[in-house]
Formats: C-alpha cells, sequence, structure tokens
C-alpha cells in the first residue's frame, strides 16, 4: 500500500509496543522504555513489528517514541548515540516490512514515531501536558529529532500523543522546516470533546486542516470510550482522514511506570463506532496486542 491510497481509503495500524515487548520478557520499567529495549535487544523490537503483519496490520509505527537528545544524554548517551537509535528504529521497522513483502507480497507503511515532550521526561506529564517549558524549548526538543527521524525516510512521520495545542502549534512549526515530510498529528485526550491539557479537540483540527503536509489526524492512546465522539468532532471541520489508536482504558501509573485498573470496554466491539463515526485509519495504542489487531482486521473487512 502507498501513502496516496491509504489516503484514499482505509488504513489498519498496529498496536502498542511498550506493553507489547513487556508482555514478550522485556524489560521497559527504564525511563527510556521501548527505546531501552532498541539499544540493547533490536531483535525484540523486530519481533514486534513483525508480529503485526502477520496479523494484517499495514502501517508499523517505529520505536523512536521515547528517543530525544535530552532523555539520552541523561542516561549517559551522546548526540551520535541519539541519532543512531533515531534512524535505527526507522531501519528495523523498514527491514522487517521489506521481508515480509518479499514473502507475503503485502508492502506496510512506516510511520516514524514522534512522540511528545513530555515521554521523554518519563514523569507521565505527556497525559496532562502541564510542562514547566516555553514554546522555544518545545521547538527545540521536537526539530532535531524530527529532522533525524524525516532523513531516514520513512514513509510520514507520526506525531503522537500530543496533550496541548501550544505543542501541536510547536511540531507543526518543525514541520514547515521539512518541506517533504508527510505527517499524522494525533492528540492525547481526556474526554469526549477536549485534549489531555484542555483545549478542544476541534480547535487542534481546524488548525491542521489546512495545512498540506499534514495528512492525517486524529486521537491517540486515549480511552476507548471517548473516541467515536472525538472523531465526530474532527469530521466536522475536516475531510482528511481521521486516525484512532486508542489505548486498552487503564490509566498510566507514572511512580510504578505500569498501567492500571480495568480496560474501559471492549476494543474491538466500540471499533465500529469509530469507522462509523468517520474514522479510517484505526488501530491500536498501549495494551492493545496483535490479537486485537487481528479481530481488528476481520471488522474492517466486514
Amino acid at each position: 500500500m502507498t501513502l496516496d491510497e491509504a489516503i484514499r481509503g482505509t488504513l489498519l495500524l498496529d498496536g502498542g509496543m511498550g506493553t507489547e515487548l513487556e508482555r514478550n520478557g522485556c524489560n521497559v520499567r527504564d525511563h527510556l522504555w521501548s527505546a531501552r529495549v532498541l539499544l540493547d535487544r533490536p531483535e525484540e523490537i523486530a519481533k514486534v513489528h513483525r508480529s503485526y503483519l502477520e496479523t494484517g496490520a499495514q502501517c508499523l509505527i517505529t520505536a523512536s517514541y521515547q528517543i530525544s537528545f535530552g532523555g539520552f544524554e541523561r542516561a549517559g548517551l551522546t548526540q551520535a548515540d541519539t541519532e543512531h537509535a533515531l534512524r535505527r528504529s526507522v531501519e528495523i521497522a523498514r527491514k522487517v516490512r521489506d521481508d515480509f513483502a518479499k514473502e507475503r507480497g503485502s508492502h506496510a507503511l512506516i510511520a516514524a514515531s514522534v512522540g511528545p515532550y513530555g515521554g521523554a521526561l518519563a514523569d507521565g506529564s505527556e497525559f496532562h501536558g502541564n510542562y514547566a517549558c516555553t514554546y522555544a524549548d518545545l521547538f527545540g526538543f521536537h526539530a532535531r529529532r524530527m529532522q533525524v527521524l524525516a532523513s531516514a525516510q520513512p514513509d510520514l512521520l507520526a506525531c503522537e500523543t500530543i496533550p496541548s495545542l501550544e505543542e501541536a502549534r510547536a511540531i507543526l512549526e518543525c514541520l514547515h522546516a521539512l518541506p517533504a515530510a508527510q505527517a499524522w498529528f494525533t492528540f492525547c485526550c481526556k474526554d469526549e470533546r477536549h485534549i489531555s491539557h484542555g483545549e478542544e479537540l476541534r480547535e487542534c483540527a481546524c488548525l491542521l486542516h489546512a495545512e498540506p503536509q499534514v495528512v492525517a489526524m486524529g486521537v491517540n492512546c486515549t480511552a476507548p470510550k471517548y473516541v467515536a465522539s472525538l472523531v465526530r468532532e474532527v469530521a466536522a471541520v475536516t475531510n482528511k482522514p481521521i486516525v484512532v489508536y486508542p489505548n486498552s482504558g487503564r490509566q498510566w501509573d507514572a511512580a510504578s511506570r505500569q498501567w492500571i485498573g480495568p480496560g474501559g470496554g471492549t476494543f474491538v466491539q466500540l471499533a465500529n463506532s469509530w469507522r462509523e463515526a468517520g474514522a479510517s485509519w484505526i488501530g491500536g495504542c498501549c495494551g492493545i496486542g496483535p490479537e486485537d489487531i487481528e479481530r481488528l482486521r476481520h471488522l474492517l473487512a466486514a
């Protein structure tokens, strides 16, 4: 599948990376989360990517969410280490995709994950967006890593789990500096209308609708029960593809660095309401695994 074909039709995304790595026995309690596994056990990243392709995913999101220059520096790593890890995340996904394509004849897209500022802080602040930083700090955080990711030539950038309109504006400014790059923007939301920091999702969609480099927009790492309403908010202001990949409905505990509590409903059963509301790119985030993506594939094919 090409990006143009996806824009005109439907796209089945993959599921969570960190939670699937943990389920496979990897330690993701480190502050670098899945990026630590990328550094130490890259074959495990490839294994997760492969598992999603096996169950029908048409798009792989790279394991670059937690990779940042500041976060790597705090972990004792160099800027060169950071650049290598960013490129390596794309290379791993591409090799898995290409090997699978040779075997099965299918061709998945590669979306390079651009995680939020709060993701690198490892304190759960991406779920509220109340950062102690300036707009310039946000721009500086995103600009270089997006440049490196784009240089690795993914099919597009996945600017994801964005908690605030201000951070979306900063990421958008960084995207403008990469005129050949295309991206989706997805927001983390706290209820049926508002993103985590409090702004209305509809306002965010209005900002992005006129941007030619933004090919799709929507929500991710959000409780499934809110998604149908959120899709309708986006659909009211844009005809671009609406992308949704919610989590399982559990809550992130930043102190223990784990997801806690029960899920908020049956993921796949709710997915049909997301499609009916207008979503055409659908997948899963934290807590959603290959078996969920396989069931989702059958639903979307019906």
